[in-house]
Parts: C-alpha cells; structure tokens; sequence
C-alpha cells in the first residue's frame, strides 16, 4: 500500500494557507480604501468653507493659520505613540481609539462656536494622521508569512492613497455644494465629515481583523516624554519664525526662535542619548541607523518641505496679479481646479506605484519618484509665466509626490524588525511633518520678506517665489541621491515562513 507523497500535501496546505492569506488581504485593503477615503475627506473639505468658518467664529483670516499649525504639531506627538502602542497591544485597537476620537472632535468641530474650541477640536481631530501607518501596518502583518507579503504592502499602500486624494478631491466638491444645500447653515454642513468619521468608526470595528502583537513589550514612557519635549521646541520655534517673518518683527523676537530651536535640538541629543541606553526604547534608534531605513526616514522629511510646506506659496502666486510681470492673476475657482490637477496627478502617481510594485525594484521606484518630484519644481525656474507651465510642472511632480505618500511607509514597514512596523511607518510621517513644518516656516520668512517689494502691492516678490521652487526642487534631488545608499536587495520579499 503507497503513502501519498508527502511534498504533495505540505504544498497543498502552503497553497491553501496562502490563498486564504491573500483574500483576508485583500478583503482588509479594500476595508482601508474606505477609511483613507473620508481621511481625504477630512483634508480637501473644510478648505472651501474657511472664509465662511472665519465669518462664524468671527476671528481674522490669518488666524486660520493655527488651525493648520495646532493640527501638524499634535500629529507629530501622538504619532510614535500611537504607533508604538500599536506595536505592543495590537494595531486593530489603537486604529480603532484613533477613529473615535477623530469622529469626537469632527463632531465638536460642528457645534464650536469660538476660536478657542474650534482650535482645540481642530488639533484633535489630527488624530486622523496615524491611520494611514496603522493600516500599513495590520496589511504588512497580515501579509507576513506569504511569499510576497511586502511586495503586497507597496501595491496596497499605491491604491491607499488613491483612495485618499480621492477623498480629498471629493471632499473639496462637496464642501460648496452641501454648504448651498443646506441654505448655507454652516453647522449643518460640517455634520458631514463628522458622519463619515462615525461611520469609519463602525468600518473599523467590524472589517479589520486584529495583528499579532509581540508579548514581552515595554512602553518607554520616558523615551517619548524627552521626545514630545523636543518636537515642541522646534516646531514651536519654526511656528514662532514664521509669524516674525509675517508681522516683520524686530531682530529681539528672532532671539527667542534661536533659543527655542537650539534648546530643541539639545533635547534631542539627550534623547538619543537616553534611547541607547533602554532595553525597549520609543524609537530604537538602531534600526534607524539601518542603511534601508535612514535614507527613507531622511527622504520623509525632504519630501514634507513641498508636499506640506508649498501649497500656500502655490495658491498664492497662482492669485498674483499677472500685471506685475509674474503670477497667473487667477481666481478662486481657477486656483481650486489648479490644486485639483496636483491631487489627480498624486493618484495617476499612486496608482503607477501600486500597478508596477511587483516589477519595478522598489529602490529604483522610490529614486524615480524623488527625482520626479525635484524635476518638476525645478521647471518652475525658468517655466512659470503662462498657466500650462505651471500645469505642467505640478502634473510632474505630483506623479513623484503620490508614488512617495504610500512608498515610503511600505518600505519603512518592510525594513523594520518584527514588532516595529508600525512605529516604523509612523515615523515616516512624522518627519514628513517635521520637513513641512520646517519649509512653511521658511517659505514664510522668505515670501513675507520680499511682500511690498513690487509695485508697493502687499504680493511677495518673484525672487522669494524662485526661493521656494529651489528649495522644493533641492529636496527632491537630495532624497533622490540619499537613496542610492540604499542597499539593492533592500525591501524585497522575504522567503515565506
């Protein structure tokens, strides 16, 4: 009597286990579309609705400026935490925390009625931030044991974000459409967000299975403590030059941007410091060091300057006057369809990611979309003048900056240790953050210096325009080249377990 093969029946097995692996995957990427959906809902929908904000809170349009500078500085706090907490009790419960108290602080945001507690739900609602690196996190998990698990987070993390410039989109048309519909009540209007962040909520709950935490984990409450410290100096000192630069304040007030940023960085280097010395550190700075993973960390941060930090400058030259020898002289709605082209780009971007993560080696990949992004601001020096020009080269650099979004936390999972992915990708976004927060604050400087210069108009000069263009392109190049360290084999599939 003959036995059955046996190599025949444990390929039998790997083959059902890893076709049941990758429809739990897929039916999970499809669960996250939906939530980075309304994540892009939350960006693109309140921008439209601003000048009717400032009308109700009955504040100046300056003041919208915090909005965006409360909501930057809480995501690079909770971020790492979060993240790492993920780590350690499981991604599915900390996305799930991160969902209701968005949904909270939407709904807060609907009733606010003065600075103050709009300000402070606003920042809340940046709790939003840390979904994307949960997410990728539960699909590298998931995907762990299949023999392309991380080739399965790239493409995941490319139809990701497509889901959420989608949303964005989305949520910029709806805005001004709800807002008439509803008779302009402005309350009303933002019910909307806040029943697509509950619903989200409900998403979370039902269709996301939950990751494998590591057990024999710490939390280095410390290590995060020391961390907070320092990001609160330097964005504070960054938020701090920026308004110096706006309100052309004296050399005394620079003195406090100084101490603020130096003292930052001092506790920085204590952290580090401190971080060497934890058995289970916040952020083990090791891995960091890693030749697979600093590059991308670095790139993150370079990337952030025109990926956060040049929208405004963006929007604002493309309003300047034309008469003055520069500028589009565009309106409201011109400029929005302007935006509108950069976020399609970002999803053709994305897209081409996720369709080629499979042939393209994924440092060639991220190399290609850093140098896309500093070619297209590049452009911008001598290709300005005329509309199509400008179309052009947001369209170029688009494609790179959408093809980064998703890329960079995939690879940053995929090199992270066992028990560290999510803290991993996190950081991705929080030096991303960190880069933003850094150019707007300098792009800021640099805009408001050069603002009255031409025609006694309050527009900032060509030159500080060339300024920000420079810098935007000099971040992408400069990722691009700190990518060539990257090991060649780096990021690629690990044989299945």
């Amino acid at each position: 009597m003959s036995t059955p093969p046996a190599p025949r029946t444990i390929s039998s097995a790997t083959a059902s286990l890893r076709t049941s692996a990758v429809g739990v995957t897929a039916g999970l990427i499809g669960w996250f579309v939906l939530v980075e959906l309304v994540s892009g809902i939350l960006q693109g929908y309140y921008v439209p609705l601003f000048s009717d904000i400032v009308v109700k809170l009955g504040i100046h349009d300056s003041d919208v400026n915090w909005f965006e500078a409360a909501q930057l500085l809480l995501s690079a706090l909770v971020v790492p935490f979060l993240a790492k907490l993920g780590d350690m009790y499981g991604h599915k419960k900390v996305l799930l925390i991160a969902a209701i108290l968005t949904a909270g602080a939407t709904w807060w945001l609907a009733f606010a009625t003065s600075f103050w507690t709009f300000l402070i739900a606003w920042a809340l609602q940046g709790f939003y931030v840390v979904w994307l690196p949960l997410e990728i996190a539960l699909i590298f998990e998931c995907g762990r044991r299949q023999e392309r698990g991380v080739s399965t987070t790239r493409r995941a993390a490319g139809l990701l974000v497509v889901g959420l410039e989608a949303g964005a989109i989305l949520g910029a048309l709806a805005a001004g459409r709800v807002f008439a519909a509803t008779g302009e009540n402005l309350t009303a209007t933002l019910f909307v967000p806040a029943i697509a962040v509950t619903l989200v909520v409900l998403v979370i709950w039902i269709g996301v299975p939950e990751s494998q935490p590591e057990p024999g984990r710490s939390l280095d409450t410390w290590g995060f403590v020391i961390l907070a410290w320092g990001l609160l100096l330097i964005t504070g000192g960054l938020a701090w030059m920026r308004m110096i630069g706006e309100l052309h304040l004296g050399g005394g007030a620079w003195l406090w941007v100084v101490a603020l940023v130096v003292a930052g960085i001092l506790v920085f280097v204590w952290f580090v410091f401190y971080e060497l010395r934890q058995k289970d550190p916040a952020i083990d700075l090791r891995v960091l060091a890693r030749p697979e993973m600093w590059p991308v960390q670095a790139t993150a941060f370079l990337i952030g300057i025109s990926l956060l930090g040049a929208q405004g400058p963006l929007s604002t030259y493309a309003g300047t006057d034309s008469s003055l020898g520069y500028g589009l002289g565009l309106d409201a709605t011109d400029r929005s369809n302007l935006i509108g082209v950069y976020l399609v780009s970002m999803i053709v971007g994305a897209i081409v990611f996720a369709v080629t993560s499979r042939r393209v080696a994924p440092r060639i990949m991220l190399i290609t979309a850093a140098l896309l992004v500093g070619v297209g601001y590049a452009l911008f020096l001598p290709f300005h003048v005329e509309t199509w020009q400008v179309v052009l080269n947001l369209s170029i650099a688009g494609l790179g900056s959408g093809a980064l979004v998703g890329a960079l936390p995939a690879a940053a999972a995929a090199a992270a240790p066992t028990g560290q992915t999510g803290v991993a990708s996190a950081l991705t976004n929080t030096t991303k953050t960190i880069g933003g927060t850094f150019s707007s604050a300098v792009f800021g400087v640099v805009l408001a210096a050069g603002a009255g210069a031409v025609a006694s108009t309050t527009a900032a000069s060509l030159g500080g325009y060339l300024t920000v263009w420079a810098i935007c392109a000099g971040g992408g190049f400069v990722a691009a080249l700190l990518l060539l360290f990257v090991p060649k084999v780096a990021f690629a599939d690990a044989p299945p377990a």
